[in-house]
């Protein structure tokens, strides 16, 4: 029996150590071409970095302002996240435990913005925006994620959080004399912290990945963030500079990795107690 449980656990690692190579893979190709030549990026795959040239890191910031492009990503990001989460947060709670005439009408309007692809609306959105000056600007980019389809997601979390809360921790507020704002504030946002969590590390992934809004928001190269930026290393006959690419997305995608790594467990929670709840 006890060797019977050792195969079944060898056959186990065996198995998980196969799949997780197969996604492990590509981010190791990726991390090897970046210190390679352009012409050995389409050479026989190799484990190491035939030529380690560390150049390309360098060069990567000489080419074009990639410095000032990941300091627009980080703006934007963090911007957005943080307003996704305050006013999600507000509508959230006004939802869930606020009564007003048309409650239900106004929430299921909030959730067709989950329904509506940007690529819909992102003529309107770019008009409308020109209309308030913020053409070229990075002002759009750090809106979206807050009044777009990711601020209806996450005020859908806090909703779906906030109902479960019991009615004697109000009722306790207000005799404290808190007002709406003051038990949002103090007693209802910093129990929903599992949520904020999932909320802001979603918005956040999703304001650093963009491309098509960047794409249609801005126009001169200062204010690129990082997915238009990888896009545009390409040599005078117009044709991508593979390595150095590879060194660029290497750089973009290490805060994401940061973010995951040290955050999976909490999203996953999150996400699964805002699922149940």
């Amino acid at each position: 029996m006890k060797a019977k449980r050792v195969t079944q656990r060898a056959g186990q690692v065996v198995m998980l150590v196969a799949v997780t190579a197969l996604f492990v893979y590509p981010f190791w190709w990726m991390l090897v071409n970046s210190l390679n030549t352009a012409a050995q990026v389409f050479g026989a795959p190799t484990l190491l970095p035939v030529s380690w040239r560390w150049r390309n890191y360098v060069e990567i910031f000489e080419i074009q302002p990639f410095a000032r492009h990941c300091v627009n990503s980080v703006l934007v990001a963090v911007v957005g996240t943080a307003g996704n989460i305050l006013v999600a947060g507000l509508s959230g709670y006004g939802f869930a435990r606020l009564r007003f005439p048309g409650r239900g009408v106004l929430f299921m309007l909030l959730l067709t913005a989950l329904m509506m692809p940007i690529e819909v609306i992102i003529v309107p959105l770019f008009f409308q925006m020109l209309g308030w000056g913020f053409d070229d600007s990075l002002v759009p980019l750090m809106l979206l994620p807050i009044f777009g389809s990711q601020g209806a997601f996450s005020a859908f979390m806090f909703r779906q959080f906030f109902v479960t809360v019991p009615g004697e921790l109000e009722e306790a507020a207000k005799l404290d004399g808190l007002g709406y704002f003051g038990t949002f504030w103090h007693i209802m946002l910093p129990i929903a912290k599992p949520v904020i969590s999932s909320g802001a590390i979603l918005a956040f992934l999703a304001a650093w990945n963009t491309y098509l809004e960047p794409l249609v928001f801005t126009s001169s190269i200062e204010k690129y963030t990082l997915p238009l930026s990888l896009n545009n290393f390409n040599d005078a006959y117009g044709q991508p500079q593979w390595n150095l690419q590879m060194a660029a997305t290497t750089v973009s995608v290490l805060p994401i990795m940061l973010v995951y790594l040290f955050f999976q467990e909490k999203v996953t929670d999150a996400m699964v107690n805002s699922g149940l709840k």
